[in-house]
C-alpha cells in the first residue's frame, strides 16, 4: 500500500532552508550597505563619528536579529515543535 504524500511537509522541507538562505543573503547585503554608508558618513564628518557608529551598531544588530528569527523558525519547524 502506498503512503500518501504530505505536500505541506514537502513544501516546508524545501521552502524553509531556501528562506533561511535568502534571509542570510539579504542580511549580508543589508549589513554591507549599512556599514559602507556609515564609513562614508564618518569620512565626511569625523566629528560625528561616535553618533554615526552607535546608529550603525544598532542598525546592524536589528538586521542580524531578523536573520536569527528566521533561523529559530526553521529550527522550530525542523524539530517538529511547530506543526501545520
Amino acid at each position: 500500500m502506498e503512503q500518501a504524500v504530505d505536500w505541506a511537509k514537502v513544501g516546508l522541507s524545501l521552502g524553509l532552508p531556501f528562506g533561511l538562505a535568502l534571509a542570510a543573503m539579504a542580511s549580508a547585503m543589508g549589513l554591507a550597505r549599512a556599514v559602507t554608508a556609515a564609513m562614508e558618513a564618518m569620512a565626511r564628518q569625523p566629528e560625528a563619528a561616535t553618533k554615526i557608529q552607535g546608529a550603525m551598531i544598532l542598525g546592524c544588530a536589528s538586521i542580524e536579529a531578523l536573520t536569527i528569527y528566521v533561523f529559530v523558525t526553521v529550527l522550530l519547524f525542523g524539530f517538529g515543535l511547530i506543526k501545520i
